[in-house]
């Protein structure tokens, strides 16, 4: 996500998903909707939008076709599980566009796709996977003057891990009790998106006074595999997303916020833009006015005739024809960048109105999951049955669980 610092960087986030939700999320992605709220899409464009793995039907249908084969297992979930997830891949729209656009996003997110199948567990797992070229960054678009579009892949996928199951004490056969009975592939959110232990530079467990081991957030292991990924891949011009405690808890609502901030400080900048070229156009005028008066005392120089005309040479003539063609020019300049400058000191006001407003809104829930990000988020999954979108390590985490 930009950040405005002229610093370009790679930045993954994952959202889980329900049965009830993966609707939307698949007429947003595959574009099957009649209109949409985002302004921002161009509809002519969506013909240029890439699928790296294209969907061979709905997203739910293909999910019940690989639960049927018993490719993967729901068993023991709940009627609300999260059975999908999203990873969307990003990077701000300024890199993009001062690396050539469209043809090097493509390239891009390539080989963004490429670590996506790692991070999931595999390409059996994506059931989408979709590069957007047809969103455009208002923001950057209205400060450049051109258009400039929002470039992002949409991968989505079935978080699965793979999952031990041992024989029980009810076994006839009391050699094979606690033995490994069989192996299935589970779909589990919670299970795939766990924090993972902590390792010192020689692959030692770093361990807290208590001696508990210290856990890595799977924001930030996600982070580090992503930004990895595309480092080895030859993108060196590029760093990893901000490190820190409240961006491993980043919400809709936090992001819609700071793109609202990002859209903010563009407009000021235009507005600031805007003022100068009028100071500068203001000073002209203020010179040809003073060129006017030098010209009205030409003006004075006509002789009036004896039936009450005035005459003048050619040249006095030629020179006040010349001032009022410039006179008339500065006017319609002026009114011009007047009316651009109001509209832009409009824009800028709604916008940051509309940063303030969802910064309020925001406030509280910042402020809790800055002293206690884990109370928080358990808060939210025990009521509103909501896991927060944490991001992905796939490399398959093995569960033993004994049937009864």
């Amino acid at each position: 996500m930009a950040r405005n610092d002229g610093i370009d960087r790679t930045n993954v986030r994952n959202a889980n998903l329900t049965k009830t939700q993966i609707s939307n999320t698949q007429r947003h992605n595959e574009r099957e909707k009649d209109a949409y709220t985002n302004p921002d899409i161009v509809p002519e464009r969506t013909a240029l939008n890439i699928h790296f793995k294209r969907p061979s039907g709905g997203y739910a249908e293909m999910f019940a076709q690989m639960e049927a084969s018993k490719t993967i297992s729901t068993r023991g979930l709940k009627e609300d599980a999260h059975l999908y997830g999203e990873l969307i891949f990003d990077v701000n729209s300024a890199y993009f566009d001062n690396h050539g656009g469209y043809d090097f996003a493509k390239q891009f997110y390539t080989d963004a796709y490429r670590s996506a199948v790692e991070i999931v567990g595999g390409e059996q797992f994506i059931l989408s996977a979709v590069m957007h070229a047809d969103e455009r960054n208002r923001a950057m678009s209205e400060a450049l003057g051109r258009d400039v579009y929002h470039y992002h892949l949409h991968v989505v996928y079935i978080p699965v891990v793979e999952k031990r199951v041992l024989w029980s004490k009810r076994c006839k056969d009391k050699s094979l009790v606690g033995t490994v009975k069989e192996t299935i592939i589970q779909v589990s959110s919670s299970k795939k998106w766990k924090s993972l232990p902590a390792v010192d530079e020689q692959g030692k467990p770093i361990l807290q006074k208590n001696g508990k081991p210290v856990l890595r957030k799977s924001y930030s292991v996600l982070q580090d595999d992503f930004f990895n990924a595309m480092r080895t891949a030859g993108y060196t011009d590029v760093e990893r997303g901000e490190r820190g405690s409240t961006e491993e808890h980043l919400t809709v609502a936090q992001f819609k916020t700071e793109r609202e901030q990002e859209r903010l400080a563009a407009l000021e900048h235009q507005v600031e833009k805007k003022e100068k070229v009028l100071q500068k156009v203001e000073q002209k005028i203020v010179v040809q006015k003073g060129t006017a008066a030098t010209f009205a005392e030409i003006d004075s120089m006509g002789r009036k005739t004896l039936m009450g005309k005035m005459e003048f040479s050619q040249q006095e003539a030629e020179d006040l024809k010349r001032l009022a063609k410039k006179g008339i020019a500065a006017d319609t300049t002026i009114k011009d960048l007047q009316r651009d400058l109001k509209s832009a000191r409009r824009d800028a006001q709604i916008w940051k109105r509309r940063y303030e407003e969802l910064k309020e809104q925001a406030k509280d829930f910042f402020a809790a999951i800055k002293k206690a990000p884990e109370r928080v988020m358990a808060f939210i999954s025990k009521v509103l049955h909501t896991e927060q979108a944490e991001p992905p390590r796939v490399l398959r985490q093995r569960e033993s669980a004994v049937e009864r």
